[in-house]
């Protein structure tokens, strides 16, 4: 490892790992650092079909084409009476390659991932845990390296030009700094685990994600097969209803799976296999995303609600489109916050329309089904979301249709209850 480079990635998920790719292949000397041994457990294993372009231009086409993982072509969602939306197949909107995806193993995943960018050039070292983001004594705001504990427990400074912070939910640069900030409106927490033998349906919505509501709309499940035959299933709901009380996660678990029977049997004769997880409020967003001589990328900006499964995709795209900053920044010597945040009026104007979508499924108004059925002309801009082309089409069409039909909704139900 030497004492300084032009660029240090911090953090080995896909933001990280992508970023240290493209920084490294422009020709700048990158060090990418990871706090834990790889590969490594991490939930967010279902991809959007859009995260195709990161990888092509990664070169890791071929790579997870070669893979074991499940091949995903859709997605469906179940309400609250157990009824079945159509699937949105993504290829019966767009029948380019591009439209087929995978659901993954997040370990197996990002090690190819940060493998990829030691094949690229970058000088790539995992269980190395950075101790602090060094800045400028004369200006606080400015980044120059970090301070790092290498695996035999050496303590070393490294010098860089630019910082790039892709250290997921611990986000060192933001906890500093006190700029992050959780959605007041979306306080939501998971608890999942894994299961062998649950169902898998044949044909191409075998590989689906699944999205199924509770009896009462208060929280929802997950479904995401996995290769091997294990199943990915998590329920998500608010923190003050998922994890009130004393009740473990566990207990937790089961009491929500007894009040979604479409779960229940999609699980009979399964077997779990793995302990339950549990993240809690994980929808966020730092107030800035740079400063001089440093960015924030993927999960260390921002993190929206799992549940369209953009959080991989939203990672892969700030981390390729924050290192096209710094590569220009380093070449012009400008490392300015305004160079390196360059990308961020594009992904929020992009992001907030999953945004819009995560707010409409959490009223008791919504549903996929019902909203396609009496606006047909949106399946094929829905599906664009559920895709992930959110920042090169403009959905706001169907955005003010849904506004209109939910406060159609809402006044029926008042009627009813009246």
């Amino acid at each position: 490892m030497n004492d300084h480079y032009d660029c240090i990635v911090l953090g080995g998920g896909p933001a990280g790992s992508t970023a240290a790719t493209i920084v490294a292949e422009a020709g700048f000397s990158t060090l990418l650092l990871e706090r834990e041994k790889m590969p490594r457990f991490h939930i967010g294993e279902s991809l959007m079909p859009e995260t195709y372009w990161v990888f092509k231009r990664l070169g890791m086409l071929e790579k997870l084409q070669s893979s074991c993982f499940t091949k995903k072509y859709s997605v469906q969602f179940v309400n609250s009476n157990g009824r079945e939306s159509q699937p949105f197949f993504f290829d019966q909107h767009d029948p380019r390659e591009c439209s087929q995806t995978w659901q993954v193993r997040r370990s197996d995943f990002d090690q190819m991932l940060f493998d990829n960018a030691a094949e690229k050039g970058a000088e790539c070292h995992d269980a190395t845990r950075v101790l602090e983001v060094l800045f400028d004594e004369a200006n606080p705001d400015k980044a120059v390296g970090v301070k790092l504990q290498t695996v035999g427990g050496v303590t070393k400074q490294v010098g860089a030009r630019v910082v790039v912070d892709a250290t997921g939910q611990q986000s060192l640069i933001a906890t500093r700094l006190g700029i992050r900030h959780h959605d007041p409106d979306l306080r939501k927490s998971a608890i999942w685990t894994y299961y062998r033998g649950a169902e898998r349906v044949e044909g191409p919505n075998g590989g689906a994600t699944l999205v199924l509501h509770t009896e009462q709309k208060d929280s929802w499940f997950w479904y995401i097969p996995l290769e091997d035959d294990v199943t990915s299933v998590g329920v998500v709901g608010d923190q003050s209803y998922l994890l009130k009380g004393q009740s473990k996660p566990e207990e937790v678990f089961e009491q929500q799976l007894a009040i979604c029977p479409a779960m229940q049997r999609r699980l009979e004769g399964a077997e779990r296999v793995d302990k339950h997880y549990v993240a809690k409020e994980f929808t966020y967003k730092a107030e800035r995303a740079a400063g001089e001589g440093w960015v924030l990328a993927g999960d260390a900006y921002s993190f929206i609600d799992p549940i369209y499964s953009s959080g991989v995709f939203f990672a892969l795209y700030m981390g390729e489109k924050a290192a096209d900053c710094v590569v220009a920044g380093l070449r012009s010597g400008n490392l300015s916050a305004e160079q390196l945040a360059g990308w961020v009026p594009a992904f929020e104007n992009g992001a907030q329309w999953v945004r819009k979508l995560i707010n409409a499924f959490y009223t008791q108004e919504f549903s996929f089904g019902q909203f396609v059925k009496a606006h047909p002309q949106h399946h094929g801009a829905v599906t664009d979301i559920l895709i992930g082309r959110v920042f090169d089409e403009d959905v706001s069409e169907v955005f003010r249709d849904m506004e209109s039909w939910m406060a159609r909704q809402a006044e029926s139900s008042a009627v009813v209850e009246a």
